[in-house]
């Protein structure tokens, strides 16, 4: 196996996960499904309560989530013959058509002109040349060729490369063609490049690829998963989409996290979930008596000293028999709730740690509870992905996406990432929050909520009677907005690097009421536990932010075209007097797509003066 070259766990997850494309310096790569992935030198990752969620969604044969294998830190030269040097993730090259630098042949690489040269001491130089080509003489000089740009996909998650030959033929053609790719311009769009066919002369504006014109001049899907070796059994009758190969929306994942709270067995069973890995495989009481001896004589596994070899293996029974400590809870965040809400000291371990302090100072009206996380451990799924159209589009419930499978077969594992941080949770006071809902309820604001959040899934197809919002939860996701941006100042982190927790139910709800927000770090590949975030929870600090927070959204650079935007009149747009220059966060912050935002529920604006919850 060819080694290419490397990425971060927390791209194979975010950026470059199963089905996803890597623009690598040399070459471009895609990532293949599970089946083809060793997992030998694979981290377990033990979260019990997203693995049940998970299996509640892909099947009870899901055994275990892993994070990706991870190379050795090593200062010196990698060693090619270290098995866990050589472990990865598989890819295969995509797209199959490359475009000689010098000559400007395309053609496919599975073709007699494209060769294949691999260094295994130096495998970020993996490339492919144009062995034929009558402009470079010498093979040790020849330049690597270049991945075709242009590829096509569908809304229901095939990829494909771009169907050259059909394209400039007008439709399937005997002419034995040899194709060149041409640039008659200097700005590099699709309107200055033309692929030209050698053999009859017949040439095309790559222009005519996209858009209406596309539609005439592209065939239908064949229903390809190239991630996965295979087609569609029953084909698909969607129409191609063109693509280029780095676009944005060419893939999108599908998660699913949750964060690593205290469950009802204890300090023990935390313990047992953490080193499960390693507890996992003791045979019998006295094996494990043995290696745990021998692991604490070394310094290792010392946290569990403070009990005995006849508790740690009943608790090691107990997991493996499936006996379940957590709430069985199907929505991810109730238990998180019941935590954040009544915080217990006592339950604190390595990876959750919580602390009460004082509501912020001239907000204790608002505001029931701030509980300071100094650490805090989230673990994220990759359940699939998406093309062309992003999950937050269709997610209100996890079934609500149509997602792409990760695998041919029902999946055993799951590719996943932890991440380890700290956060501060707020929760709202019910009492005057009801107040407020009722005075809001008195206009015809929610209606006009619910009548464009309707709208919107009727014209793409989705069921119009799911995630029907309310004011109290775009009152806590505008007001989380709003203090992401303020904390970003001054806590260390930039925006990308914080992300929301939104805890809503209305008192008639199953599990309700909620009414809180969870703003913590997300930077991955790092502890992420700098201290920045929680020294901002303080009475006084958070007071402070607060003030700066919702003064700044009074006016925005936009207005008066923000404050006066109205989603019943505007196609396509599920959110209020928000945009870009005040409350929009990116992507990898916010949980619903900057959607059902509104800062008239904070604060009085330009246009509404009878909304704001903060008087």
């Amino acid at each position: 196996m060819n080694k290419v070259g490397e990425l971060r766990p927390s791209q194979m997850l975010y950026n470059f996960g199963v089905g996803g494309v890597v623009d690598l310096p040399l070459m471009s790569a895609l990532i293949l499904g599970i089946d083809d992935w060793d997992t030998t030198h694979m981290r377990k990752l033990p979260e019990e309560r997203l693995l049940a969620a998970v299996k509640r969604i892909l099947g009870p044969q899901v055994g275990f989530m892993a994070e990706a294998p991870v190379r050795r830190d090593s200062t010196g030269p990698i060693n090619p013959y270290d098995q866990q040097n050589l472990a990865g993730i598989p890819v295969a090259p995509f797209p199959g058509w490359v475009i000689c630098p010098v000559c400007h042949r395309l053609g496919p690489l599975d073709g007699a002109s494209f060769k294949l040269e691999h260094n295994p001491f130096r495998w970020q130089e993996t490339r492919f040349i144009h062995d034929t080509c009558t402009f470079q003489k010498d093979n040790k000089r020849k330049r690597p060729v270049i991945p075709a740009r242009f590829i096509v996909a569908c809304v229901d998650g095939h990829l494909d490369d771009f169907p050259w030959v059909y394209f400039v033929h007008d439709g399937n053609a005997n002419c034995q063609s040899v194709l060149h790719l041409s640039e008659y311009g200097v700005s590099g769009t699709a309107a200055d490049i033309k692929v030209i066919c050698r053999t009859c002369g017949k040439n095309k504006i790559m222009a005519q690829a996209f858009g209406e014109a596309g539609r005439l001049n592209l065939p239908k899907c064949r229903g390809r998963h190239p991630h996965l070796h295979k087609f569609e059994s029953d084909g698909c009758d969607l129409q191609m989409t063109a693509l280029l190969l780095g676009a944005t929306n060419l893939w999108f994942p599908v998660t699913l996290s949750a964060l690593a709270i205290p469950n009802k067995g204890g300090k023990l069973r935390d313990l047992i979930d953490k080193h499960w890995s390693f507890l996992n495989q003791s045979p019998d009481k006295n094996v494990l008596g043995f290696l745990l001896t021998a692991m604490q004589n070394n310094g290792q596994l010392t946290d569990l000293m403070d009990y005995s070899v006849d508790e740690i293996w009943a608790e090691v029974e107990k997991k493996k028999g499936g006996q379940q400590v957590e709430d069985e809870s199907v929505d991810m965040k109730e238990p998180e709730w019941a935590v954040f809400s009544a915080p217990d000291p006592t339950k604190n371990t390595a990876d959750f740690e919580l602390a009460k302090v004082a509501p912020p100072e001239g907000y204790e009206d608002f505001f029931a509870k701030v509980v300071l996380v100094k650490r805090l451990r989230e673990v994220t799924a990759l359940m699939g992905f998406t093309r062309i159209q992003s999950p937050v589009d269709f997610i209100e419930t996890m079934e609500d996406v149509p997602t792409v499978p990760i695998s041919r077969q029902s999946p055993h594992w799951i590719p996943a990432i932890e991440v380890r941080g700290e956060g501060i949770f707020i929760e709202f006071n019910e009492e005057v929050l009801q107040k407020w809902e009722v005075e809001v309820g008195k206009k015809d604001y929610q209606q006009k909520t619910a009548e464009a959040h309707i709208n919107w899934r009727v014209q793409r197809g989705l069921d119009p009677t799911i995630g029907i919002p309310n004011a109290r939860i775009m009152l806590i996701h505008t007001f989380a907005h709003a203090l992401m941006q303020q904390f970003a100042i001054e806590c260390g982190y930039n925006v990308a690097s914080l992300r929301e927790r939104i805890y809503s139910k209305l008192p008639d709800e199953e599990g309700g009421p909620m009414a809180g927000l969870l703003i913590y770090t997300a930077a991955p590949d790092s502890e992420g536990t700098l201290g920045g975030l929680v020294a901002l929870g303080e009475s006084k600090t958070l007071a402070r932010h607060i003030d700066q927070a919702l003064e700044r959204i009074r006016l925005c650079a936009s207005d008066p075209l923000c404050a006066e935007h109205d989603p019943t009149k505007v196609t396509g747009t599920l959110h209020w007097a928000s945009c870009h220059a005040c409350l929009f966060s990116p992507e990898t912050s916010c949980e619903k797509g900057n959607k059902y935002l509104d800062r008239a529920l904070l604060v009085s604006t330009i246009k509404v003066s009878d909304r704001a919850y903060f008087t």
